[in-house]
């Protein structure tokens, strides 16, 4: 029979060495845990205490300028009268009058359609308004001397009248193929060709009166009140640059159209020269009030957000004990920080906008570079390339 030894060891079980392994492995696995945590906390710590470069950015000093309270709005220029000259009558053009591109005077004769049927028909009438008329002028006389009746004598009466009423309803449709200008203006390319047959409304020539003409535009509904008739407005065209024409709101409309909430309104300008032409775009601007004292910056100089418009104000501060540069070097004396401020903006003119709350004349604020901008950040003042500051800027046409 075999003996055991006394001396041997007995084995493990399998659950006690799984408990061990685990053990191993999460002691393992806790150190390096805790020793990358210790490495992420150093490395945040040193990047939360790194000193930051500081920003370069250009400056504005806010100032305090007079305006006076303009209005921008885009208009139609309309012709005073304007029309194309049709006919009532149709019939053949037998001549043509139009000198294209040329004003004419109300009453000039533009064309001319055949009317010689209308004439021998004119001319047959009117020798029956004659012989109407002696038959009523012989019945009158017996009718006063009792030898015919008195309504024998009227009935020859209304017979001259209609024959004479025949005859001028004869020469009225002769005198509209006649075609005459309606009124003073400047005739544009003609439409027909002699020869040509036209029927009754068939367009012949434009004619558009330019001197004086109109200049509409819509207005917002929270301007009534504020342009009234006799207000000065200025008028510039994209074809004349430069040019600013001058006129003055001649009607204004009672009524604000319930659709867009806008009222119109109509100005009356001088065309001597006939620069402006009827369906031509404008730019219109008007003044509504006083001068008034606003403060100004440029328009860089406002960070647009949905929470609110904000600039970053510039500041000299002292250096807090301990600062140091990108190189380790010791900081001293005074630095420039921004801070942001929440302002609230007006009217704009150019490149300038007005300030209306939050910020005083002489407050230093930052114009370019915003977006790498926060609270208390230190910044250097570089104004070598400015934005443009103008209120009437003039860009180049390239």
């Amino acid at each position: 029979m075999t003996r055991k030894d006394p001396l041997a060891r007995k084995k493990p079980s399998t659950a006690l060495r799984m408990i061990l392994m685990l053990i191993g492995v999460a002691v393992v696995f806790g150190g390096v845990f805790i020793v990358k945590g210790g490495f992420s906390a150093k490395t945040n710590e040193f990047f939360d205490n790194m000193p930051q470069p500081a920003a370069a950015v250009t400056d504005w000093t806010a100032k305090q300028q007079e305006w006076i309270d303009a209005q921008q709005a885009v208009g139609t220029f309309v012709a005073i009268n304007g029309t194309e000259v049709t006919t009532e009558a149709g019939g053949v053009v037998r001549s043509l009058s139009i000198d294209v591109g040329k004003p004419v005077k109300a009453g000039t004769v533009l064309a001319q359609l055949n009317t010689a049927n209308e004439l021998a028909v004119l001319k047959s009438l009117e020798a029956s308004s004659r012989l109407a008329s002696v038959q009523r002028d012989r019945w009158q006389a017996l009718a006063r001397d009792k030898l015919v009746s008195q309504a024998e004598a009227e009935e020859r009466s209304t017979v001259a009248a209609t024959s004479l009423a025949q005859v001028e309803a004869q020469r009225a449709l002769i005198a509209q193929k006649t075609i005459r200008a309606p009124f003073d203006g400047v005739l544009g390319i003609r439409k027909v060709n002699l020869g040509q047959y036209l029927n009754p409304g068939d367009p012949i020539v434009s004619l558009q009166s330019l001197d004086p003409i109109y200049l509409d535009f819509a207005l917002p509904e929270q301007r009534v009140g504020q342009v009234l008739p006799g207000a000065k407005i200025r008028a510039t065209v994209d074809a004349l640059p430069g040019r600013v024409f001058e006129g003055e709101v001649t009607a204004v409309e009672p009524q604000v159209d319930p659709a867009t909430r806008n009222f119109k309104v109509q100005a009356t300008l001088a065309n001597g020269e006939y620069n402006l032409r009827p369906g031509a775009f404008a730019h219109v601007g008007f003044d509504t009030g006083d001068a008034r004292k606003v403060v100004v910056v440029p328009q860089t100089a406002i960070s647009f957000n949905p929470y609110g418009n904000a600039v970053y104000v510039i500041q000299e501060v002292q250096r807090a004990e301990g600062e140091k540069d990108m190189q380790g070097n010791a900081l001293t004396g005074k630095k420039l920080i921004v801070r942001q401020r929440f302002v609230k903006t007006g009217a704009t003119r150019g490149d300038l906008i007005a300030v209306t709350e939050g910020l005083k004349p002489g407050e230093r604020v930052a114009t370019s570079g915003l977006l790498k901008l926060r609270n208390d950040a230190e910044v250097t003042i570089n104004n070598k390339v400015q934005p443009v500051t103008e209120a009437q800027p003039k860009p180049e046409n390239r």
